[in-house]
């Protein structure tokens, strides 16, 4: 008897120590959780970083929760401009009349003089890289027949996305309470805006004639491709930054964020980290 519960002992070892053996000379397909970076810290109130090219959610906090968007407004206020465009076979070389009703806007200005005509092209340079608030009125009075009507066809367009907590009520960003949006319902537009390769060129750009890009995500942050920067006194400062590195687009919304670029570029990075490419410190 003790013989044999012997051999069966010797027969246990054996095989737990092979079992052993093939499990740590297997080689493992996950990360460790050595190498999966820490989440970082941001101090807005909302936001969001996703992969731009599936959408798939890398961090988030209260993305769903409304906020201001400020002058990120002017995103969807250039994709319902291309699409206008594409629809009536516009081309951006088209040049439009300055109506009164655009000359004057308060905060960010392209100093656009009524009567005075500009081309479609100039006109998206210069409300996303200067955030010109009366470029975006001018756009949405001419593109849309009347500024009501351009700010219709931008809530149908976010309904469109699925963004189900956004509402405009004007295509600058100017603060209103009813004119309101989220982080996650942001960075869905964004998605959608960048697909356009026009907008894509244009956010992209760090200068053009004399305009000089406010997003300095483009020129100071490898693989900087845009997006555009906000900001109100109520609705504090907003963010859409995106970047590239390798195969890999991230899209990070941030709203009301005293560090914004900061945050941005944290994001960014961790994003990069969990998606393996390289360049990272």
């Amino acid at each position: 008897m003790r013989r044999n519960l012997f051999i069966l002992g010797l027969i246990a070892a054996f095989a737990l120590g092979v079992m052993i053996w093939f499990y740590q000379a297997e080689p493992k397909s996950e990360a460790s959780a050595a190498d999966i970076p820490s989440l970082p810290i941001i101090s807005a109130c909302n936001g969001i970083l996703v992969d731009g090219g599936s959408g798939e959610v890398l961090y988030e906090k209260q993305a769903d929760t409304r906020g201001y968007p400020a002058s990120t407004t002017k995103i969807m206020t250039a994709l319902v401009t291309l699409d206008i465009c594409e629809e009536q076979n516009i081309s951006k070389e088209q040049k439009i009349t300055i109506p009164p009703e655009a000359v004057g806007v308060e905060g960010s200005s392209m100093y656009l003089k009524k009567g005075e005509k500009k081309t479609i092209e100039e006109m998206l340079y210069g409300i996303m890289l200067v955030s010109g608030n009366d470029g975006a009125m001018a756009l949405a009075s001419c593109m849309g027949g009347t500024v009501d009507n351009f700010v219709e066809k931008m809530n149908q367009k976010a309904e469109e996305l699925g963004c189900s907590n956004t509402h405009f009520v004007n295509p600058t960003g100017l603060f209103d309470e009813n004119h309101y949006t989220t982080a996650r319902d942001l960075a869905i537009i964004s998605m959608e805006a960048m697909k356009n390769p026009t907008f894509a060129k244009v956010v992209g750009t760090t200068s053009w004639k004399n305009y000089h890009n406010k997003n300095k995500t483009v020129y100071q942050y490898e693989g900087g491709t845009g997006i555009k920067i906000g900001y109100t006194k109520t609705s504090g400062r907003t963010l859409v930054a995106s970047s590239k590195r390798q195969d890999t687009e991230l899209i990070c919304v941030l709203l009301n964020d005293c560090n914004w670029f900061k945050d941005a570029y944290s994001l960014m990075d961790y994003g990069f980290k969990l998606k393996g490419c390289l360049n990272v410190e």
